[in-house]
């Protein structure tokens, strides 16, 4: 049928024979060219025409008219005489027209398909993620059809992403292109990103660049922080809602003179309530209190762009059953209450260098480096888990190009990667009311890398990218990954893509599955009970898969408004994965390498219109086919939901004062563990109202609308000290509805 579906479409596409003049609309800067996203263009004394992408490329429809007015806010106002409609015009505007005020009644695309470069990504932009309350970047994808965000467990508050059926572990995470969020961060780093820090997030399906890394899996996630050039001179953001969520964050970004810039982050925010809304006796999420720091630095002139800083992280979780304290933290056993604690001291420092080399035409060098020290004490009822990992990460770009202008570029650099784990484990043995003696997994990893990628452009249609790297690992040995990306663009309104590609990773069973400590299962390693045999987690292979992907985007012109259709599919295929097993024996949980087959398929088609003047449509459909060999038998990946369903509804009244989005998210039937049967459908419902002024707005929401709550979460919940006890087994949301309100205000530059 997807076939049909797609052969229907390509054959609709090209029998669209209307005249239309195209174009792009440019500014000139210091450092070439850029486009200018939102412009106006229309015929002379007509109101016929459109606006600007994200590029600032355009498509109006011929008028005998023949004279195309231009103009952008900031900007001397330009006429052109178009003289023959099969030559793509490029019009370059003049600042200087500057206003007092200026309201905006045009909007561009909030989340952009990249439509221009070989990598199959799309940028989720910073006016997207004001669509919902967005407190961090766990919370930024709930308009947003391809990245699914979920509570791991029912009691930590730990979230995980989930791209092309896959769990957050098989996606590398990023901060500015900088690999971030490893290890022991992999389960809360998505809480320690606040939403008001972000300008964009970048995401990107299946293999990506191998100048960032071997890691990607299911695809990458690049998260880029405000900068002291281009955000709000001064901003505020206050945040509350009815289960008692404090929320504050405010930054400042300086320019002291023509080179030198800053920017100063903070945020702050506080659960300090006992909510049990299902009354198991449990909180529905635990305490919270976390504190988060950052200031940046940048050198900038036309040869040098250095960027510096640092960033200071204090959280702490008290969760588990109502009445619980910290200070009773050790009272192991029945009679005494469950509790969870979690404590995390984080730093982190970088550098990113790069050099304009102005005696070699389109060649430039940078440097990457980048610091973390991430310290967290945590119990999970009679277990604790300490860990402290410190990570050094360096990355060495040279780029340059074949022959002269741009059609012919390479990449080629060094990598290296040091992890220093200090990580120790204590079990809780409810059968027989023990606890295990402390067993330690030190460890440190040492890879070094290479890496070149080649991009060529032919035809002005066709655009490839192949790179290949060699990491040595000093635990795993060496290995390739080649990656292949492609690029054919027929006509402006059809882009398809495709890639492949393979990714690798080295499994740490502790720190990327910490939300199952909050159970009563034993934890085992090839049978052995991890506890007395630790020597057994070196036995596990590095996990390694082959992703496949490939992509159909088309835009169409539907009464005067674009219609964006995007179609894609991938496969994931593992040669080698380490298999979570807690099925076989219902009782505990046992690590193993993969011993059969474990792949992935994904289908999406998603639509994007303007139904009506400022009403914003997206529709989307996801379709999983997850399968894993768990004890000799190919099943279904268990609590995941075969289909997903997405409706965004964004309308904002003339001159935008008002903004409303609705938010609805369809998720179909899975499969729950061993013979425990199977979740049925449900469906979660998300709106929220915004008021802006002129330096200020306000915004009021509600989540979970229907207050749909997955009944009985926790098993066992009245006996959490006996083996049945697990917090695990989610499949839906763990707290019911949830209304908000906030206040944003900011004073942007000239």
């Amino acid at each position: 049928m997807k076939f049909i579906i797609l052969g229907v479409l390509i054959a609709f596409s090209f029998g669209v024979s209307a005249q239309k003049v195209r174009g792009r609309v440019v500014e000139q800067t210091a450092e070439g060219k850029a486009g200018l996203p939102g412009a106006n263009v229309y015929w002379l004394g007509t109101t016929e025409g459109g606006g600007t992408d994200a590029d600032g490329y355009f498509t109006v429809k011929w008028n005998p008219v023949g004279r195309l007015v231009v103009s952008f806010i900031g900007y001397r106002q330009d006429t052109v005489t178009v003289a023959d409609i099969n030559t793509e015009l490029e019009i370059v505007l003049q600042s200087g027209e500057l206003l007092e005020e200026v309201n905006v009644v045009k909007r561009g695309n909030t989340t952009i398909m990249s439509t221009k470069g070989p990598l199959i990504e799309q940028v989720i932009t910073g006016e997207e993620l004001c669509k919902a309350a967005c407190c961090n970047l766990g919370e930024s994808f709930t308009t947003n059809a391809s990245v699914d965000v979920a509570y791991a467990d029912a009691v930590t508050g730990a979230k995980q992403i989930q791209l092309l059926g896959l769990t957050g572990r098989y996606v590398q995470m990023m901060t500015e292109n900088i690999p971030n969020f490893r290890g022991v961060s992999s389960l809360y780093g998505l809480s320690y990103v606040p939403g008001p820090w972000m300008s964009a997030i970048s995401v990107s399906k299946g293999a990506g660049s191998v100048i960032n890394g071997y890691e990607a899996i299911a695809g990458q996630i690049s998260v880029d922080y405000k900068k002291p050039l281009s955000s709000e001179k001064v901003f505020g953001n206050v945040y509350a809602s009815d289960e008692g969520m404090l929320e504050v964050n405010a930054n400042a970004g300086v320019v002291l003179n023509a080179k030198w810039s800053t920017a100063v982050l903070l945020h702050g925010d506080w659960m300090n309530r006992e909510l049990d809304g299902n009354h198991d006796g449990f909180l529905d999420m635990p305490k919270k209190t976390q504190y988060n720091v950052m200031n940046r630095w940048q050198y900038k002139t036309d040869m040098w762009n250095v960027q510096f800083g640092g960033k200071v992280l204090d959280e702490t979780r008290l969760g588990g059953q109502k009445g619980f304290r910290k200070e009773k933290r050790g009272e192991v056993g029945a009679g005494n209450l469950y509790g969870i604690g979690i404590d995390t001291r984080r730093y982190e420092g970088f550098l990113k260098w790069g050099y304009l080399m102005p005696a070699y035409e389109n060649t430039s060098m940078a440097l990457i480096l980048n610091y973390t020290d991430h310290d967290q004490d945590s119990y999970y009822g009679g277990r604790n888990y300490g860990v402290r990992q410190r990570t050094v990460f360096a990355n060495y770009i040279y780029q340059s190009v074949f022959g002269e202008g741009e059609n012919h570029k390479y990449s080629a650099g060094l990598t290296f990667n040091y992890d220093d784990y200090q990580e120790c484990f204590n079990d809780y043995l409810a059968e027989r009311g023990e606890v295990t003696p402390t067993v330690s997994f030190d460890r440190q990893e040492r890879v070094y890398g290479a890496f070149f990628q080649y991009t060529g452009h032919f035809w002005e249609k066709l655009t490839v990218m192949a790179g290949l790297r060699y990491d040595y690992h000093n635990l795993y040995d060496g290995f390739f990954t080649p990656r292949l990306h492609i690029a054919y663009t027929p006509d402006d309104f059809t882009m398809l893509k495709f890639s492949a590609g393979t990714g690798a990773r080295a499994a740490n069973i502790l720190a990327d599955n910490g939300y199952l400590l909050a159970s009563s299962h034993p934890m085992y390693v090839n049978g052995k009970l991890l506890a007395f045999h630790a020597d057994e987690v070196g036995r596990l292979k590095m996990e390694k898969a082959w992703n496949f992907g490939v992509q159909l985007n088309r835009k169409f012109v539907v009464f005067d408004r674009m219609l964006n259709i995007n179609l894609d599919y991938y496969r994931t295929d593992f040669t080698n994965q380490v298999v979570v097993d807690n099925e076989t024996d219902p009782g505990r949980v046992n690590f193993y390498n993969l011993d059969g087959d474990s792949y992935s398929n994904c289908y999406q088609v998603e639509v994007k219109y303007e139904l009506i003047p400022r009403l914003d449509v997206v529709g989307a459909y996801r379709y999983n086919d997850v399968r894993t060999t768990i004890g000799q038998e190919l099943v279904r990946v268990a609590l995941q939901s075969r289909y997903k369903g997405l409706v965004n509804l964004s309308y904002y009244t003339n001159m935008r004062k008002w903004q409303f989005d609705f938010t609805a998210q369809f998720n179909g039937p899975g499969r729950l563990p061993g013979d425990m049967g199977r979740f049925e459908s449900f469906r979660i419902m998300n709106a929220q109202v915004s008021k802006f002024f002129r330096k200020w707005s306000v915004y009021a929401g509600c989540e979970n609308i229907g207050d749909f709550m997955q009944m009985h979460p926790i098993i066992a919940a009245d006996a959490p000290w006996s083996r049945e006890f697990d917090s695990s087994k989610i499949w839906g949301p763990v707290h019911g509805r949830k209304f908000y309100v906030g206040v944003r205000f900011g004073i942007d530059r000239d």
